[in-house]
């Protein structure tokens, strides 16, 4: 499996050089982001499998909405499971207008069973900022809950108390955000870099022919609108200015899944001697009958023998001559070393100053 999936990794690995790549790649541009909204609301129309009387914050939720079209009920006087109270939450894409719609999620925070094929009733989205910016409503699809066989068992598929009301929300306020008014772009590098920011600094003002981007910092970029050149189309032409950047070697690791995934030219100082070994260890329980003496008052008793066996491994030596990663996998391959036990020995290595990239441990 190792050899599998490490070959396949440096097949497929990026030679460490100078690659082209637009600006657009590398950076945001500060204000131009998604909006997180989220509301309170209450699907019905479930068929028996809403929150039960234990959800209190239902029975009230019911009995208010109620009061608003006119009708009014003590909230301990509900009794009803074909209603769920739902956590709706949605993305608002940058530059929202009023009238554009998108979908919510729907997710039940009581002990409602499913909400499949149930109604959302209409439900105010809030911002951060604690205003309504949209509204959703709508039917609930989850993708299906259950299936059924024909002797009335059930399997489960997909989150039935979780569903997406497709294209239910809608935009009541348009974002506060306004880019025409800006006097500048900001640029937030994706991952800070100080060689990045510069390049990219420098890739602007040439450009443009003039100096009208200023790297501030390992993260930021500010540059200047030019008078009399639209905004919309110098963003534009910003992020479509290509650089050069180069491919930082980086070995990544999952240690919780035993997965190694290596890109760029990784150099090693060598030579390298490895020595790795593994201990065995072996619990056997065997049963074991106490039979007491003939004509003795005693009880026959069932007890258990217990060996325990430990086998150390003998530490195999090898050494690495060649100067790149590559080489080093290889010869743990045919030595036929496991995920993880290639894990500690990358660990090692860089702990003793021999690796030279970035090693990102997850």
């Amino acid at each position: 499996m190792l050899r599998v999936l490490l070959i396949f990794l440096f097949t497929i690995y990026f030679s460490y050089g100078s690659n082209k790549v637009k600006i657009g790649n590398e950076v945001e541009v500060v204000g131009v982001r998604p909006n997180y909204l989220t509301g309170y609301g209450i699907v019905v129309g479930l068929k028996g499998t809403g929150d039960g009387t234990t959800s209190r914050f239902t029975l009230i939720s019911i009995a208010n909405m109620l009061k608003k079209l006119g009708i009014y009920i003590d909230p301990a006087q509900v009794r009803t499971k074909n209603a769920a109270a739902v956590i709706v939450t949605a993305t608002m894409p940058p530059f929202a207008k009023n009238g554009m719609t998108f979908d919510v999620t729907v997710s039940s925070i009581g002990d409602a069973k499913s909400i499949e094929n149930g109604v959302l009733i209409r439900t105010p989205l809030l911002g951060p900022d604690g205003k309504v910016y949209a509204f959703a409503q709508g039917p609930v699809s989850t993708g299906g809950g259950f299936s059924e066989s024909n002797k009335g068992g059930k399997i489960q598929k997909n989150f039935p108390t979780t569903g997406v009301v497709v294209n239910g929300g809608i935009i009541e306020r348009d974002l506060p955000f306004k880019f025409d008014t800006m006097e500048h772009l900001t640029l937030t590098l994706k991952i800070p870099d100080f060689t990045k920011a510069t390049k990219i600094q420098n890739a602007i003002n040439e450009h443009f022919g003039k100096q009208v981007a200023k790297a501030i910092d390992a993260t930021t970029v500010k540059v200047d609108f030019i008078k009399g050149v639209d905004p919309v189309k110098f963003t534009s032409e910003i992020m479509n200015i290509e650089i050069e950047t180069d491919n930082e070697p980086t070995i990544v690791i999952y240690e919780r899944t035993g997965t190694v995934i290596m890109s760029g030219d990784i150099k090693i100082d060598t030579p390298i001697y490895v020595s790795h070994g593994n201990i065995y260890v072996s619990i056997v329980k065997t049963p074991v009958v106490s039979q007491p003496p003939p004509f003795s008052e005693g009880e026959t008793v069932a007890a258990e023998k217990v060996e325990t066996t430990v086998v150390e491994e003998k530490g195999r030596i090898f050494s690495i001559d060649g100067p790149s990663l590559k080489d080093l996998v290889q010869a743990l391959n045919d030595l036929g070393i496991s995920p993880r036990d290639l894990i500690a020995i990358i660990q090692a290595i860089k702990n003793a100053g021999k690796i030279h990239a970035k090693i990102i441990i997850m």
